[in-house]
């Protein structure tokens, strides 16, 4: 499984790459692997207001329906719009090509509680 050295982590299998208030949010290597084949995303609307803990988006796979809560507040301001063609790019490039969206983040204290690359790579080993 591929984890990023230069992203933060959620317990709930989630990377954020945060750079200047900003977040582009995804979900891990590790997730997709889990879920399976992902077939639909139903991306979150741009201006979409979300609090730490509750839905920021829903993944489909041939497996299940997975509502993906975001570690933080936050804003939503872009939205991947090629997963709505081409979802798979989820499974062949979690950190890259299939990106969730991008968030403003609204309090940075939340971040705190995110693990680090060495952190998450502890969870998922045990």
């Amino acid at each position: 499984m591929e984890v990023k050295e230069d992203l933060l982590y959620s317990k709930d299998h989630d990377w954020a790459k945060v750079l200047n208030g900003k977040a582009k949010v995804g979900i891990t290597d590790y997730a997709q692997s889990q879920l399976g084949d992902v077939v639909y995303v139903d991306l979150p609307s741009v201006g979409k207001e979300v609090k730490k803990g509750k839905t920021l988006y829903v993944l489909e796979s041939v497996k299940a329906a997975s509502d993906i809560y975001v570690s933080f507040d936050c804003t939503v301001i872009e939205v991947n719009e090629k997963l709505n063609d081409q979802p798979e790019l989820i499974n062949r490039s979690p950190y890259d090509d299939g990106w969730i969206a991008v968030v403003e983040i609204k309090d940075k204290e939340q971040l705190k509680e995110l693990l680090s690359a060495e952190a998450y790579k502890q969870q998922i080993e045990e």
